[in-house]
């Protein structure tokens, strides 16, 4: 859905797109709200949060999202491993995580409530569903008693709602069995909160409409309980107040923006580089989670003549791409840290054959299967050094969901400038999170095109690894061009002609000059946001942009002198991060893992940075850092 940011604000009745709806009730303006969707995993609290994510774009707010999956495929109905959740955070101004702690909570069984009361300040409002607090869920869940009636909840506002007695009831008549019309009680809860926060509704009838377009009376159901949710709440003197949240045109570049999750912004930078290189786009992936997103939309993409091969495993699915990449095609895999390991010994080949290629690795917890759905930074070492032999590649770390697309452009620019396989590390939290993005003209696109081999380049001869001057990148030769057959493989090559060569000087120079070809790729300066002259920096990579960035405000608002910059690439690092570096007295670096950069740092520039971690599966919250970074002013 993309929104242009002049529009007027506003919210219809559902059902009536013409008209405002003039509210009995006391209306409180907030600047800003966090709200947390959980219940069981087949109550469909991802889309509820999604459907109430797309509302709230469209109408103008600053947003950030944090879905949060269970791991177990199908976890026992009722119990904590089973809770699914969706936490948004809106706002009237520029908002940068998903939030801390959750204002409201819609809690749809008692399994919801206990796994996320513990995060609730106190005051929070809880809206939970009375019809599944009964005696069996409740053991599930681990309560000896109810919640609702042991006083165990006397620090919030809790709102007892039979949800799905009143869905049952909104749709009397309807066609659907009764166990079909249960189904429906999140959207009747996506009604009461769409009305609880003056959400636009238009917009999710017309997404139920074509969801369900084979099935008209399901898209019918679904409805009616969305329209019965906020009439609910129009009427009920539970609910004598409602909140206005004003959009945030101020907060963002004049434009067009959508709500976009970071693994659809990546597909999307890819298609784009696709067409901005004029090359055929191929991707070989092996579905996993919580990569396999950008297959599927990719897929989808035949008209921007994108080609998808899911292989049997991940060694075919690389060496599928690395071969889509010897014909002269923009070539892509995807995975996540498992993945990697398997694709190690073809990553090694592609860096050997000097050939294009992009590896998307979207983190989640480790090591083996680990964490699935959650999110962790753990991989970047894996990416630095895990191949056989001098193998380097370079990596490149998108910051939020929407610098994902931009981060794709900049992976393809290296690959197909310096013949090289590019790491991307993208994470979990960035993948599934999403946020306003704002469109871009096509003319803002980077020239991605490049010059294929098409004459001898020595003499009579072609020597596919004569370098050039500048990038030391060697020629790229699509196979079938007269006169410009060579070899491939894995075996070390002879500099210029290709040949194998078993000279020990022949090595060390090819090595060498491996090395010197990744060290010399052209990537911008690190900046630095340090506006009163600060002797403490904060040095951040990846998705811990948010969480960081909103932790320094908090300590500027305060009153401490603080620096902060963050790191896009990660091989080759900014020229100026050495001299960076040098200018403080102490460097922090917060990552999801046991602090893996903060070892690249040491080792590389000999300064003393203080790791902060954490390899909980979530991201960082604003506060906790800013507690963690205020120790660190005090000296402690």
């Amino acid at each position: 859905m993309a929104v242009d940011t002049t529009r007027p604000s506003g919210t219809n009745a559902p059902g009536e797109a013409d008209r405002r709806t003039l509210p009995s009730h006391e209306v409180r303006r907030q600047d800003r709200v966090v709200i947390r969707f959980a219940g069981d995993s087949g109550d469909g609290m991802q889309l509820t949060g999604d459907r109430f994510t797309s509302q709230t774009a469209s109408f103008g707010n600053d947003l950030s999202t944090l879905p949060d999956f269970p791991a177990e495929i199908r976890a026992p109905a009722g119990t904590l491993p089973g809770v699914s959740s969706f936490q948004v955070h809106f706002a009237d101004h520029d908002i940068l995580t998903p939030g801390d702690a959750p204002d409201v909570l819609v809690a749809m069984n008692p399994a919801a409530l206990k796994a996320n009361t513990a995060d609730l300040p106190r005051g929070a409002e809880i809206i939970v569903n009375t019809d599944e607090f009964t005696p069996r869920n409740l053991s599930r869940a681990g309560y000896d008693a109810s919640p609702l009636d042991d006083g165990s909840l006397a620090a919030f506002t809790v709102h007892p709602v039979p949800l799905t007695t009143l869905t049952v009831g909104a749709l009397t008549g309807s066609p659907l069995s009764r166990k079909e019309a249960e189904r429906a009680k999140n959207m009747f809860a996506l009604g009461l909160l769409s009305w609880l926060y003056h959400r636009p509704t238009d917009g999710t009838e017309r997404f139920l409409r074509a969801k369900f377009a084979r099935r008209p009376e399901i898209a019918e159901a679904n409805i009616a309980a969305f329209r019965a949710g906020w009439n609910f709440g129009e009427t009920t003197e539970d609910f004598a107040v409602s909140y206005e949240v004003a959009p945030a045109g101020r907060a963002f570049t004049p434009g067009t923006y959508r709500n976009i999750s970071g693994n659809l912004a990546l597909a999307h930078g890819l298609v784009a580089a696709g067409v901005r290189s004029a090359l055929p786009l191929f991707l070989g992936s092996y579905p996993i989670t919580p990569a396999s997103d950008i297959l599927h939309e990719l897929s989808r993409r035949k008209d921007f003549g994108v080609r998808t091969f899911q292989a049997e495993d991940e060694i075919a699915a690389i060496g599928a791409a690395l071969g889509a990449s010897f014909g002269g095609s923009l070539a892509v895999t995807t995975t996540s840290g498992p993945g990697v390991a398997l694709k190690s010994e073809t990553i090694g080949l592609a860096v050997s054959l000097e050939l294009p290629l992009v590896i998307v690795d979207i983190q989640r917890g480790g090591p083996s299967t680990g964490l699935p759905t959650k999110t962790e930074q753990a991989d970047l070492l894996q990416a630095m050094y895990g191949r056989n032999g001098e193998a380097p590649v370079p990596i490149v770390a998108p910051a939020t969901p929407g610098e994902c697309f931009t981060a794709a452009l900049d992976a393809a620019r290296i690959a197909l400038a310096y013949r090289t396989p590019v790491f991307l590390l993208s994470d979990g939290y960035l993948a599934n999170g999403s946020e306003p993005w704002r469109i871009p003209d096509p003319d803002e696109l980077p020239d991605l095109r490049v010059e294929f081999a098409t004459t001898p380049n020595h003499g009579d001869e072609f020597w596919p690894y004569l370098r050039d001057p500048v990038t030391l990148a060697r020629p790229w030769a699509v196979p079938g061009t007269p006169g410009l057959e060579h070899r491939i493989g894995g075996i070390e090559k002879q500099d210029g002609t290709g040949n194998i060569s078993y000279d020990p000087a022949n090595h060390d120079f090819m090595v060498r000059t491996r090395q010197a070809k990744i060290d010399g790729i052209e990537v911008p300066d690190l900046e630095v946001d340090d506006p009163h002259g600060a002797t403490t920096l904060v040095l951040g990579w990846g998705s811990t942009y948010g969480p960081i960035t909103a932790a320094v405000r908090r300590l500027r608002t305060a009153g401490e002198s603080i620096a902060q910059a963050h790191l896009r690439h990660l091989n080759p690092f900014p020229a100026n991060l050495g001299s960076v570096l040098a200018r403080y007295d102490k460097v922090v670096v917060p990552e999801m893992n046991l602090g893996q950069l903060a070892t690249l740092i040491r080792a590389k520039y000999l300064v003393d940075a203080h790791s902060y971690n954490q390899v909980n599966g979530m991201p960082f919250k604003a506060e906790q850092l800013a507690d963690a970074l205020q120790e660190v002013l005090r000296g402690n």
